[in-house]
């Protein structure tokens, strides 16, 4: 085998051949590198892998054509049939050269990402998840192409069925789709042959065994077969034997059985032990908020998909696999608009493809397909951007609402220059299952009988002494605040209504700006706070996660005053280092003085204070006004959109939220100059393509003159 493969690796590499497929593909690979990555900023090779994947159809026949063909045209082929080679031995020797010659440019495009990453944050799970897939696509269009140059003499001939053989291969996800919406015995059979769907699948960031698993076992059937194509023709056998050494369509049989029991095996197994999410985002993960629900689940969740299961959105396919692979109780069906268009109108007017429809015994839920992903939209050149996925957060809230009671009313006070809720915190607590109203102190009498529980927001004008009489009177019925104080050198003062309503507790606000000391507790200024986030269930998904930072600017000190009727929790805390700072307007330093107090301090805590044996006031205080904000929300991997989703469950008695942030498509955007990206256009488009063809034509003319 070892000569076999000298001998066919010297051949490429002494013919224009083996020089001009690897031209080929360097160029074309250097060309989209250049284009989507280099001039566009974009730092995911992934995009690029899948625009070239074409490329192999082309050039892998190309490569393979001779390599069995034209010795069975010059009957070389029995000079090497009768060597003391196994035919299995001639077999991989060949194949192992075209593979050598086939690694030599994936090895450069390996290179994309490193080179990528002097330039920015890049996306390398998804980048080398879609090299490796291209390398073990391309080795199986390389073993189909050997099957088929055994059996005939023409290189032309081998060229033409090789390209056709792939190319229904790459086309058959589409040709089942055409023959049957719904799947049937036809389609899974051709479904054998589909390349494109398990090509997709790890060109989206996930890494699937099923599909690593398909192309190696492809590449050992066509193998084998190609041995046993060579076997025909050196032996002459009964039909009624059955050898390992010798062609028999036996024993083809069984290696092909084989090969789809065990595809068909690990197919079956739960995707959880099978794929593994290497998105930076885990954008098919599920979260364990959801894994938490779904194992509490005691009845029964229907899933309606307003598609064929063939023409399903694939990442909302797999969202929804996760889901009933994680509980008995989730079932998913999907309804042809083709065979039933009238289904949907037994739960709403009107809908799109892919919709989903959740239902339970006592309530159903539609989720449309427009608010699976967000979007964004440029106005100024009217185009749209796919920013994020939130079939997650839907489905979440969604399963939670159909197996739920009722949906608790929460109230966000208005009238005093309020903070405003943030569309991404409005639509987190709608996800939490709890219906946002806005409530004018002014207007009513009390707070209303229904409140589940009542939002203040960083108010720019304190309260009015009758609006805070009425808050506690809604305290000593056993309401829940929830408050964000916003800053100012003199809060009490400034504040004597809203301190009334804290001071019912025991608590108040510092004077002064919390400084912290810590640079391990900030955030590129010592007024951005990176509190100490303490264990609670107000702290669920974030205490204790791989990213625990919640983002607090221009954070106060909050003051406990001990009683005996009041429990305090202090939620999160600043570091000894910090201090605060008094008297700001007059003097902008930020620097330590011996008069300042020192910490560590609390910025938030959870009181609790009992009126009766059976009622008890509860307040949630945090002392940032941009604690709920989207500009400090986007750097905490949504964080502060948690903390906030857990208050508002815990007005309804909920001990975690069911609120799933949007998962965002946040895209890796480098910064290459103009000249870096044309001196590596110039590189691999130009210089090393050019390099290996002038080789392979010095080769073959020296060559030509020696014969």
């Amino acid at each position: 085998m070892k000569a076999i493969f000298k001998r066919e690796l010297r051949t490429y590499f002494t013919t224009v051949t083996g020089w001009l497929f690897i031209a080929a593909h360097l160029c074309f690979a250097g060309l989209y590198f250049f284009v989507i990555n280099l001039l566009s900023g974009y730092g995911d090779v992934s995009q690029t892998v899948s625009n070239i994947l074409f490329l192999l159809l082309l050039t892998t026949p190309i490569l393979a054509m001779r390599i069995l063909a034209e010795e069975r045209k010059q009957k070389t082929d029995q000079l090497i049939l009768t060597s003391p080679v196994s035919v299995a031995g001639i077999v991989v020797g060949k194949y192992l050269a075209m593979a050598a010659v086939f690694t030599i440019p994936v090895a450069v495009m390996a290179l994309f990402p490193l080179l990528l990453t002097r330039y920015g944050s890049v996306a390398l799970g998804e980048s080398y998840t879609a090299i490796l897939v291209y390398y073990l696509f391309g080795l199986a269009c390389l073993a189909v192409c050997l099957f088929v140059s055994s059996l005939t003499e023409s290189q032309v001939v081998a060229a033409v069925l090789s390209f056709a053989l792939l190319l229904t291969g790459y086309l058959m996800s589409g040709i089942c789709s055409i023959i049957s919406s719904s799947q049937n015995v036809i389609t899974h059979i051709l479904g054998v042959f589909d390349f494109s769907t398990r090509l997709n699948a790890m060109l989206g960031g996930t890494l699937d065994l099923k599909a690593v698993l398909y192309f190696v076992t492809l590449i050992a059937v066509f193998l084998f077969l190609t041995t046993q194509s060579i076997q025909k023709r050196r032996y002459q056998i009964s039909v009624k034997t059955l050898q390992f050494g010798a062609y028999s369509l036996g024993m083809t049989a069984v290696v092909v059985a084989i090969a789809v029991f065990v595809n068909l095996a690990v197919a079956s197994l739960p995707d959880r032990y099978t794929t593994l999410d290497v998105t930076g985002q885990k954008l098919y993960s599920l979260t364990d908020t959801t894994k938490e629900l779904l194992s509490g689940l005691t009845e029964d969740v229907n899933i309606y998909v307003l598609q064929s299961e063939s023409g399903q959105d694939e990442t909302l396919g797999r969202t929804l696999k996760n889901y009933s692979e994680l509980s008995p109780h989730i079932h998913v069906e999907y309804k042809d608009p083709v065979t039933t268009p009238d289904f949907y109108r037994s739960y709403t007017d009107s809908t799109s493809l892919n919709s989903l429809i959740v239902e339970s015994d006592k309530r159903f839920k539609v989720v449309d397909y427009s608010d699976i992903y967000e979007m964004s939209y440029d106005y100024t050149y009217y185009t749209s951007e796919v920013t994020g996925y939130d079939a997650e957060g839907q489905l979440t809230s969604a399963i939670a609402y159909v197996t739920g009671d009722s949906a608790p009313v929460v109230y966000q006070l208005d009238g005093h220059d309020e903070f405003p809720l943030p569309e991404d915190f409005s639509n987190g607590a709608k996800k939490a299952n709890t219906e946002l109203d806005t409530l004018t102190l002014l207007t009513n009498e009390a707070v209303p009988e229904d409140a589940n529980g009542v939002i203040l927001l960083a108010p720019t004008m304190d309260l009015g002494q009758e609006d805070a009489d009425k808050l506690i009177a809604y305290l000593e019925q056993g309401g829940t605040l929830l408050i964000a104080t916003r800053y100012t050198d003199g809060f009490a003062a400034e504040f004597p209504n809203l301190s009334r309503v804290l001071d019912w507790f025991g608590l108040s606000i510092g004077d002064g700006l919390i400084v912290e000391g810590d640079n391990a507790r900030m955030y590129q200024n010592p007024v951005y706070l990176l509190p100490e986030v303490n264990y609670d269930d107000l702290t669920g998904g974030v205490y204790g996660s791989s990213y625990p930072y919640i983002l607090m600017p221009y954070a106060q000190p909050i003051v406990t005053q001990e009683r005996q009727d009041v429990t305090v929790t202090e939620l999160l805390t600043t570091s000894e280092s910090a201090y605060e700072k008094t008297g700001l307007e007059e003097n902008d330093s930020l620097q330590k003085e011996a008069q300042d107090n020192a910490g560590p301090f609390a910025v938030g805590v959870e009181a609790v204070r009992k009126v009766s044996d059976e009622i008890s006031g509860r307040l949630v205080l945090y002392s940032s006004e941009m604690l709920f904000a989207d500009s400090t929300n986007q750097y905490t991997m949504n964080n502060n959109l948690t903390l906030f989703t857990n208050a508002v469950s815990s007005m309804a008695g909920e001990t975690q939220s069911v609120s799933v942030p949007v998962k965002s498509y946040d895209t890796y955007y480098l910064t290459v100059s103009a000249a870096a990206a044309i001196r590596f256009a110039i590189l691999f488009i130009g210089v090393l393509p050019l390099l290996c063809l002038g080789c392979g034509i010095v080769i073959w003319v020296r060559r030509k003159r020696r014969a």
